[in-house]
């Protein structure tokens, strides 16, 4: 049994296990038909992040405020730290399908929130109305978007906010 040199047997074997790995990696690869939505329908996807106003307006110290803290300390306006709730509400076509009131994360309540929501929609024309709340001290709302889209088949809407722009659509607009 010493002479017997089994270096080939070894080659063969090893070929035919890759053969059988790569024939289950190409299988899966291309056979399995995933739809994940349907071929009528389509996505509207809402996600961004955003930090409603200050809970409260920013006060001017006096003079005598300021005489009293530490020089390193002064500075003119002294403004809390927590923030208003965002309220967010989408309707389509008159419908709604997405609301929510999202309180400010954070041990102060001084962080922004993260918006994200994903709702299938039927592919189409469609009115889209956006509204968004991001202060205490204002009713109703204050940042809004109307707007007629269109989304095809498999095609997704993403729906963003920019504090300067107000919302933003990416796919979708007409």
């Amino acid at each position: 049994m010493a002479g017997f040199d089994n270096k080939p047997l070894r080659f063969v074997l090893q070929a035919f296990n890759y053969t059988v790995f790569m024939a289950l990696i190409w299988y899966f690869a291309t056979s399995p038909s995933i739809n994940i939505i349907a071929d009528d329908q389509a996505v509207i996807t809402i996600a961004f992040s955003h930090a409603g106003q200050l809970r409260e307006p920013c006060r001017r110290l006096s003079q005598e405020e300021l005489n009293k803290l530490p020089p390193n300390m002064r500075k003119l306006d002294d403004c809390q730290r927590e923030r208003s709730p965002v309220t967010i509400e989408a309707l389509l076509d008159d419908q709604p399908f997405y609301s929510a009131a999202l309180p400010p994360p954070g041990l102060f309540g001084d962080g922004g929130v993260d918006v994200f929501h994903k709702a299938k929609v039927p592919a189409g024309e469609h009115r889209l109305s956006l509204k968004m709340n991001d202060s205490v001290r204002i009713e109703g709302f204050n940042h809004q978007l109307e707007q007629q889209v269109t989304i095809d088949h498999a095609q997704i809407l993403l729906v963003g906010f920019e504090a300067n722009r107000g919302f933003v659509l990416s796919g979708g607009e007409k």
